[in-house]
């Protein structure tokens, strides 16, 4: 892998793997992380809303850091969320998450007290100043009730350590503001979060995807950036009709809490992970496994 280009691509959310015990189980890590890579992903976002990353206790964090590096060894790149409420929090766990080998973090913004454009301008300038390493800010309202102001975006853009923007905001017209005001720039990458809009942002121009549902087709989801690279659009629009129908899979009808644990389900049907989950979170129960199993049967993921 290549470091040194510019970010983009397929960055899949990764589950974070834990046994009915609650620890971090490695070996169903090592698995997940070379589902990806030999479905040819670009990057891996750990510690995201996928990856239930505000609900992973701390303890646990860091050594499912260092073990998702030393798996990944460089054959892809490795993306950490920051979800912190305290600047100091955020600092020290972005300097810890690049001692470990990360190539990159990606920073919500603190939602507690919903901050005023300057006091977020202020909060992400001072950990820009201070990362070791490079910074894509996250983007997603649905969870923290606080959207990064296009104007935001405008100061920041340009600081040395300022790389892009993960944007999971169901807003249309925001993605087409975003690729008009910040599309194509050599030193800065848009990533779309929003499964729906991925296959008209890619065609548009955003440099990349951050697909949940990556965790289960990694290689249509790669297909999809490459068909619409090269202009083949007859068969990205293929592509993206799987992944949303894989997608509604785990969340038609479901809270976000519950498709992360239905998708957690189907990724053990097909033996890479447990369906355990962080609380508050809980497994999906017996009946709805079922039906669940019976429907990934019917799109050939069992």
């Amino acid at each position: 892998m290549n470091t040194t280009t510019k970010p983009g691509g397929v960055v899949v959310p990764l589950v974070t793997p834990i046994g009915t015990d609650g620890q971090l189980d490695c070996a169903a890590l090592d698995r997940l992380i070379e589902f990806q890579i030999a479905g040819g992903v670009e990057g891996l976002l750990l510690l995201g809303t996928t990856g239930e990353g505000p609900c992973v206790p701390r303890p646990l964090r860091r050594p499912f850091i260092e073990r998702a590096v030393a798996t990944a060894r460089k054959r892809l790149r490795v993306y950490v969320n920051v979800t912190e409420n305290s600047l100091a929090d955020a600092l020290a766990g972005a300097k810890d998450c690049f001692s470990l080998g990360a190539d990159a973090i990606a920073a919500l913004p603190p939602f507690y007290f919903p901050p005023r454009p300057a006091e977020l301008t202020a909060w992400f300038r001072a950990l820009l100043d201070a990362s070791p390493g490079p910074v894509l800010l996250y983007n997603i309202p649905m969870t923290t009730r606080v959207s990064i102001p296009l104007e935001l975006i405008g100061e920041l853009a340009g600081h040395p350590r300022f790389v892009g923007l993960k944007d999971s905001e169901n807003d249309a017209q925001r993605h087409a503001d975003l690729l008009r005001h910040f599309g194509g720039r050599a030193d800065f990458s848009l990533f779309c979060g929003v499964g729906a809009l991925m296959a008209q942002d890619l065609k548009s121009g955003m440099d990349g995807i951050v697909p949940s549902v990556g965790n289960l087709i990694p290689d249509v989801c790669h297909r999809l950036c490459a068909a619409t690279r090269s202009g083949d659009w007859t068969t990205a629009v293929q592509h993206a009709d799987r992944m949303n129908a894989v997608a509604a899979l785990y969340q038609k009808g479901r809270t976000l809490g519950q498709s992360l644990a239905a998708i957690k389900s189907v990724l053990h049907l097909r033996g890479l992970c447990s369906p355990a989950v962080f609380p508050p979170l809980l497994p999906l129960d017996a009946d709805e496994v079922e039906a669940l199993h019976g429907e990934a049967a019917k799109l050939y993921l069992a």
